[in-house]
């Protein structure tokens, strides 16, 4: 008698659980969990790549270059977001904002647009540290939420934003492929946007007085300016001229550390910070390595029920092997499944690098109760956005004979949308997935 569902698939289940209920535990957690799932492929299953330590070691120098990039770059970027912070322009920033709930809505945008051509754990780093001098502090879970959000969808129409839309690019699909994964973002920007405004000022409204004697410590901002700029040029570079390159090195980790090391006789980064984000970014690591060990060997036939559904399994599963078998089984709408994998890590705080990395900074986020109650939002966000791309534009897979769907697939998308009006539960939403 066979198991319907994969042992693998049950422990990573099970460690997720075990994340959801001891997260004041996580690291523990999931370096049990990542033990056990090795040590099941090790005895019983064998890797991809072969069985035993050979297979481990095979599969392990497949992934190393994407571990010890995320590495440097979660490491990395938190020490940019503490020189941002002590260069002082955070504190200044409310003078810039509007009154009201309006300023930490406007905050969100700008976190978006920064994520357009930055990494969208760079974007959420900076928008929380500039959320904690706007709001002293005092920044409601529904609006660190929210911060994610705003980073992950602002990437996922922009091939420079996201891992997996620049898995794509270097796939072969032109970045105008997924440039209209934006109207469904913008849709969602505005949904969960409005109401984490909201929450927020309620919580604590923007704090427009300013401390006398504060300036701008124009040194470490451009400090911040040169790592922003390495890790841009640095994918850049790989991505036309040294594909193959990038698949053999850790560049883009590599290079913000070069620009780190080199500008710290002017400005020392606040090493005291490493030690703890350290452990954050292992977590993130070990689901990272669970994840890349679980036998998907296929998925559904590409639509836009799959991609739909993708976006809610790519928030518990690693979103990065689901892109990779996606690009190898072709005949999806790119800039629809960008959205969707893209955008589906925000629903929980572990579901994406972007919330790993926000979450150490905020340890009070890494709640799974708290933040699929009081960011409810993000759920109903998300299946708006969708559908809203897809009623606009309709299911545009490359090659299609004719743009857009069929009359009588229209009517389909709206006759699922009614079927499903009665039962749709925003926080219900957010408990089927999540992606490490």
């Amino acid at each position: 008698m066979t198991l319907c569902c994969p042992v693998e698939f049950i422990l990573f289940a099970l460690t997720l659980l075990g994340v959801a209920v001891f997260h004041r535990h996580t690291l523990l957690v999931a370096l049990c969990g990542l033990g056990l799932i090795t040590l099941y492929k090790l005895t019983v299953t064998g890797f991809a790549a072969g069985p035993g330590l050979p297979g481990l070691a095979q599969h392990l120098g497949h992934e190393w270059v994407l571990l010890v990039n995320l590495l440097g770059l979660l490491l990395g970027f938190a020490l940019l977001a503490r020189h941002f912070e002590d260069s002082h322009l955070p504190q200044l920033l409310p003078r810039f904002l509007p009154v009201g709930w309006l300023g930490g809505f406007t905050l969100l945008a700008i976190i978006f647009l920064l994520s357009s051509f930055l990494d969208n754990i760079a974007a959420a780093l900076i928008g929380g540290t500039m959320a904690a001098g706007v709001f002293r502090y005092r920044v409601h879970i529904g609006y660190l939420a929210a911060i994610v959000a705003a980073s992950n969808a602002g990437g996922s129409g922009s091939v420079l934003g996201d891992t997996t839309t620049t898995m794509m690019w270097l796939s072969g699909i032109p970045p105008q492929e997924v440039f209209h994964a934006y109207i469904a973002a913008g849709v969602a920007l505005l949904v969960f946007g409005l109401p984490a405004a909201l929450q927020q000022h309620r919580y604590q409204p923007v704090m427009r007085e300013v401390p006398a004697g504060i300036r701008v410590d124009w040194a470490r901002l451009g400090i911040v300016a040169a790592i922003l700029a390495a890790a841009v040029v640095t994918n850049l570079l790989l991505n036309l001229h040294f594909k193959a390159l990038g698949d053999d090195f850790p560049f883009l980790g590599v290079a913000v550390w070069v620009v780190l090391l080199a500008t710290a006789p002017l400005r020392q980064p606040a090493w005291r910070l490493l030690p703890e984000t350290l452990k954050g970014s292992l977590f993130l690591l070990s689901l990272v390595v669970c994840a890349s060990m679980m036998p998907v060997e296929r998925l559904p036939a590409a639509s836009w029920y799959s991609a739909l559904t993708l976006g809610f399994v790519s928030a518990i599963f690693d979103n990065i092997p689901l892109t990779a078998l996606a690009l190898k089984q072709g005949g999806f709408d790119w800039g629809l499944l960008a959205y969707a994998v893209g955008f589906g890590g925000s629903l929980m705080w572990f579901g994406s690098s972007a919330g790993v990395a926000l979450s150490n900074l905020y340890p009070q986020a890494k709640s799974v109760g708290s933040w699929l109650i009081k960011g409810w939002h993000l759920s109903l966000a998300y299946v708006l956005g969708f559908f809203a791309l897809l009623l606009t534009l309709g299911w545009q897979p490359p090659n299609a004979p004719e743009p857009g769907p069929a009359p009588a697939d229209r009517e389909q998308v709206v006759g699922f949308l009614s079927s499903h009006t009665a039962s749709a539960d925003p926080q219900g939403n957010g408990r089927e997935g999540q992606r490490p």
